[in-house]
């Protein structure tokens, strides 16, 4: 096989690499952590801080989306995934927010994962880019979620 310069595999991005340690140390973190509510309320303090650390349009997004997730979808738990504010069900993750600035991209994400339940026919989005969270982003992003959990 041959090697071109754009092909050449050079591993994980820098970023990359951190939100894989942030990952491993979230980890590491709620083993040691005692009974299920104290866990829980260290969770949320680590989102909330995760999202106090965010820039500029990012923190702003980012409050906005944890305010609306924990509005319209209590079952979901919050708890950091990879470095960013995530939301679970049972210890798995349905949907998360990843900044802009995370992976030096030109809009924030809200993306789901396999146990929300967005399905709708043979194709369905699982990832939204976020720009700014508008009254109109809000209202769907909580349609989302309660659909997601549904």
């Amino acid at each position: 096989m041959t090697s071109t310069e754009n092909s050449a595999y050079e591993g994980f991005t820098a970023e990359e690499r951190a939100a894989m340690k942030e990952h491993a140390q979230g980890q590491k973190k709620a083993a040691r952590r005692g009974s299920q509510a104290e866990k829980a309320a260290e969770a949320e303090r680590d989102v909330l801080a995760k999202i106090a650390d965010m820039q500029g349009s990012d923190r702003i997004m980012a409050e906005r989306v944890h305010a609306v997730v924990m509005a319209n979808a209590p079952a979901l738990a919050p708890k950091l995934w990879y470095g960013m504010p995530a939301y679970a069900v049972d210890g798995k993750v349905v949907c998360f927010f990843q900044s802009a600035a995370k992976f030096k991209a030109r809009y924030a994400t809200l993306g789901f994962s396999d146990p929300a339940k967005l399905d709708d026919g043979t194709m369905w989005a699982t990832a939204f880019a976020l720009t700014e969270v508008t009254p109109e982003a809000e209202a769907r992003i909580a349609a989302l979620v309660k659909q997601a959990v549904s």
